[in-house]
């Protein structure tokens, strides 16, 4: 997987690209929720489902179905009054999705695990994309402090920071521009 930096730096992209004009900390805040939550599948080796389980880690809920009932969820929950075929809640929708599955084509990106169930409950093939310059991060915060962590976060900073920042940059001079 990619880091929670990774994952949340990717959603909070994707969040200022949208331009929605609402609550900029709580829309950030959630689309940063939907891109890190995938991975609570981790607490599934404590109920002893292994790696390769449908409800294992990079199973289900990292499943393009789970992608589309979560944005659902959040965008129902938090944005009730939000009509939900007006332009800014199609917008929304779309965003909370896209956010979910930045962090499973993130982690389908990456040189580690054992790929990601993008169809699963329907097909429970595990995928990675042909190219994985994303080096997996280590579970757990004590492996994540280490040097290897450090390399993680530099790894991330060149594959997903500077992109990022390109987008981010294109989005404001296309904003800027089209604002007058």
């Amino acid at each position: 997987m990619a880091s929670i930096f990774g994952h949340a730096l990717a959603a909070y992209t994707i969040g200022k690209v949208s331009n929605l004009q609402l609550n900029p900390v709580k829309l950030s805040l959630l689309l940063i929720f939907c891109a890190v939550i995938p991975d609570a599948d981790v607490i599934m080796f404590r109920f002893g489902y292994s790696y390769m389980h449908p409800l294992g880690h990079r199973g289900f809920t990292h499943s393009i179905l789970f992608a589309f009932l979560l944005a659902f969820l959040i965008r129902a929950l938090f944005y009730r009054k939000v009509g939900y075929f007006s332009k800014t809640g199609i917008v929304l929708f779309f965003t909370f999705l896209l956010a979910i599955l930045s962090h499973c084509l993130l982690d389908a990106c990456t040189d580690g695990g054992r790929g990601v169930g993008f169809f699963i409950p329907f097909d429970d093939t595990r995928y990675f994309f042909p190219w994985r310059p994303i080096l997996v991060s280590p579970l757990g915060a004590s492996r994540f402090f280490s040097d290897y962590g450090f390399r993680v976060l530099q790894n991330e900073a060149f594959y997903i920071g500077i992109p990022a920042v390109i987008i981010l940059s294109i989005s404001y001079i296309f904003r800027r521009k089209f604002k007058k």
